[in-house]
């Protein structure tokens, strides 16, 4: 099938429940996201903050750009100024320099809090309690330039369905937890909105268990090179 059709047969799947597409762009040229962007899809993922960038640079000006991939402190200086969401927040000290460089460019910057659900080492993430340390830290409240809208976590990768919709239960029965006790609420930069979760491989699984976004990428293009 053309990038076209599959993007219309994801689009299908995510029609009955409340799932957006989050097109995975991560070593794609420029002339295949412009022909996702044809299709109508604006919202893109990347990686690598420095492919992002080259990337956000020559495409269209109304892509929404998410990174869903690993961030360095360091980093995010030059994803501040047009960042749509970070979907991949593992540390406060992280959320700080996030909230430093968006009030450099006069911006609230959403965020999700990236969990730890899968079972293999190579994942980042948070565990539970991480995750409230983060959200009652009395600083919160000071952090006036991000927003956190909820969670990301990423599946483990295997052929075990089973498991991989065990992984999005737990990580539905957080952000459920959290949003029902109103965790970090009280800091006023806090609101329960999306759960990120789902790729190529178990975006439908994901959707059906409570997923807001889905990141799918070999599912429209095909395999990488």
């Amino acid at each position: 099938m053309s990038i076209a059709q599959e993007i219309a047969k994801i689009q299908s799947d995510l029609a009955p429940y409340s799932s957006k597409l989050i097109v995975v762009t991560k070593t794609r040229s420029i002339d295949e996201l412009l022909s996702v962007h044809a299709c109508g899809a604006l919202d893109f993922g990347e990686n690598r903050v420095q492919e992002m960038v080259e990337k956000q640079a020559k495409l269209p000006q109304n892509i929404r750009w998410h990174q869903i991939g690993h961030l360095q402190s360091n980093k995010v200086k030059y994803i501040a100024p047009f960042i749509h969401l970070i979907h991949s927040v593992d540390s406060f000290d992280l959320l700080k320099e996030i909230n430093k460089q968006a009030a450099k460019n006069n911006r609230v910057i959403p965020c999700l809090l990236q969990m730890y659900i899968a079972q293999e080492e190579s994942k980042f993430g948070l565990d539970k309690q991480e995750a409230i340390e983060i959200l009652e830290n009395p600083e919160l409240a000071n952090l006036s330039h991000i927003e956190i809208i909820g969670l990301m976590g990423m599946a483990t990768f295997t052929n075990n369905t089973n498991q991989i919709q065990a992984e999005f239960k737990g990580l539905k029965a957080i952000f459920e937890t959290f949003k029902s006790q109103q965790t970090g609420i009280a800091s006023n930069r806090v609101h329960w909105k999306e759960i990120s979760m789902g790729m190529s491989g178990d975006y439908l699984l994901a959707a059906q268990e409570g997923s807001t976004m889905v990141r799918v990428g070999s599912a429209i293009f095909g395999p990488r090179a």
